[in-house]
């Protein structure tokens, strides 16, 4: 940052990420803005700073109109750090007030969210090249815990970085103990929760898959005599912040939260991270996982893995990815436009009633014409900047597009396969972005479930942990046999199939209930 290069870093969770930037913020000439996409991870990391004695101003939808007033004070007057959400980085009166102190850097946290490819992909994060260019295009650094070597390019692209360093280490958390409870019914989800929270001494994360799922589980748990701190996106901000200062200072030592609670947050004794639903990725579920543990100290992240759940992830799934119609009718309603029928949101509006489709989804679309170079959204207009003379260029475009979906959907199949897998999950992990592991990691559920050839390494982390609410029914390397197929041995299993190679004709899945010891 110090040589005014652009860089990427790809570093885990308590790695210190932050100080990447809030180190040179106070040595360059200029003003450091941080682009971050969470509320919950600005309000907490301007506090820190704060508390560090480091003027850190930020400008987001939380603060009212005397807030508001003051910040900009701060940032008029010098503030090394400013914290802006995407969206407010998109507005020409925040460009033209960053422009008057001058930019010394550009800081994307969380920069996964950046790439159509990311787990938590935000539209909004696509105007940053923009907003840099008209910011005199200062050095950029892009920060993620979670990024395949696929990903971190098209980071590098959306954000047009130029020649950069690339930083990345590997992923590994030995303090954290990887686990997954097969949870095949909603009583059995709960009493493995109710008793994770009795063993677990210290302070806890449980992530939910909705907004409707979070309710029922904090109303559950109040139920339980469990006072737990609830945060969600559609919350009040006011409600928000009170759960959230709740929870960081100790005063209620369980949340229950959806994905928006989570980004960054330091708070540095999680002793559990807990996944009632899984999410929609490995790459979302390692950086939620990340949450446990930050001071060092041996921490749990469980999954409860229920099949049924993948429901809810297949349902945002399709919400995510308009059905090709409407891709194509919000192409030729483009192009009838021509520079998109308006400013800022009326130009949405006008998009949105041509097409047929509500804004929500018109804004989903033109983020993805944007990101593949067909339509760009500059100061407030959306327009086209490549028109298709060629029927059969605009289908491959079309098809090109539902590629991205395909895509999705394998990563929700990976975080299955995460699920049900009897392998080393620390190593399947650190496969999934693209590094090399040999050996067993010791501090998964698996490694240790399994007979031990050797004695553990003295870096293996001994947590307790929960037996399984449902035990498999059989073991890797089991020998079995099957009325039909005969004698064969076990490759994998769960409690939903069990994989077998036989012995005279090969690689089979099978229920459990037809195979017998033997």
């Amino acid at each position: 940052m110090l040589e005014g290069r652009d860089a990427l870093g790809v570093l885990p969770t308590g790695a210190g990420k932050s100080l990447c930037f809030q180190l040179p913020a106070q040595l360059l000439r200029g003003t450091t803005v941080v682009v971050s996409p969470l509320l919950a991870l600005i309000k907490d990391q301007t506090e820190k700073l704060d508390q560090a004695g480091v003027t850190a101003a930020k400008l987001d939808s939380t603060l009212t109109r005397v807030e508001e007033r003051d910040a900009v004070s701060e940032i008029r007057a010098g503030a090394p750090i400013v914290y802006v959400t995407p969206e407010r980085l998109g507005k020409e009166e925040v460009i033209e007030l960053l422009r008057a102190k001058g930019v010394a850097l550009i800081v994307v946290d969380e920069a996964h969210c950046v790439s159509q490819w990311g787990h938590d992909f935000r539209p909004a994060y696509l105007g940053i090249r923009d907003a840099a260019k008209c910011l005199g295009r200062p050095p950029m650094l892009a920060l993620t815990a979670t990024a395949t070597p696929e990903l971190a390019s098209d980071v590098l692209a959306q954000l047009g970085m130029r020649d950069a360093e690339i930083v990345r280490t590997d992923s590994e958390r030995p303090n954290l103990f990887f686990e997954v409870i097969r949870t095949p019914s909603d009583e059995k989800k709960r009493a493995a929760l109710l008793e994770i929270l009795r063993a677990t001494a210290g302070s806890i994360i449980i992530y939910a898959a909705t907004v409707a799922g979070a309710k029922e589980i904090e109303a559950w748990l109040a139920s339980q005599d469990v006072d737990a701190a609830l945060y969600h996106g559609k919350r009040k901000i006011t409600d928000r912040k009170a759960a959230q200062d709740d929870f960081m200072s100790g005063a209620k030592r369980v949340i229950v939260a959806t994905c928006a609670f989570g980004l960054g947050i330091d708070k540095p004794d999680v002793r559990a991270v807990v996944h009632y639903n899984f999410p929609d990725s490995l790459e979302s579920y390692y950086q939620e996982a990340g949450r446990a543990g930050r001071d060092g100290e041996p921490a749990r992240a469980v999954l409860l893995y229920r099949l049924e759940d993948r429901r809810v992830q297949a349902y945002f799934l399709g919400g995510k990815y308009p059905k090709r119609k409407d891709l194509l009718g919000t192409y030729e309603a483009l192009r009838a436009f021509g520079s998109g029928g308006g400013d800022g949101d009326a130009a949405l509006a006008a998009l949105a009633s041509a097409a047929g489709l509500s804004e929500r989804r018109i804004k989903v679309i033109v983020a993805q014409l944007d990101a593949m170079g067909i339509a760009m959204r500059s100061r407030g207009r959306v327009r086209l900047i490549r028109v298709f003379e060629d029927p059969g260029e605009l289908d491959r475009f079309a098809t090109s597009y539902e590629a991205r979906f395909e895509t999705d959907r394998e990563k929700l199949d990976a975080i299955m396969a995460y699920a049900q897998s009897t392998d080393c999950r620390v190593k399947r992990l650190a496969t999934y972005f693209g590094e090399d592991y040999a050996g067993q990691c010791r501090h998964c559920d698996n490694c240790r479930d399994r007979p031990a050839e050797s004695a553990a390494s003295p870096e293996a982390t001994a947590i307790p942990s929960l037996p399984e609410v449902e035990p498999l029914p059989f073991h890797k390397g089991q020998a079995v046999r099957h009325h039909e197929f005969g004698a064969g041995s076990v490759e994998e299993v769960t409690v939903e199939h069990v994989r077998v190679r036989f012995d005279q004709i090969g690689q089979r899945v099978v229920h459990p209930e037809y195979l017998r010891e033997g």
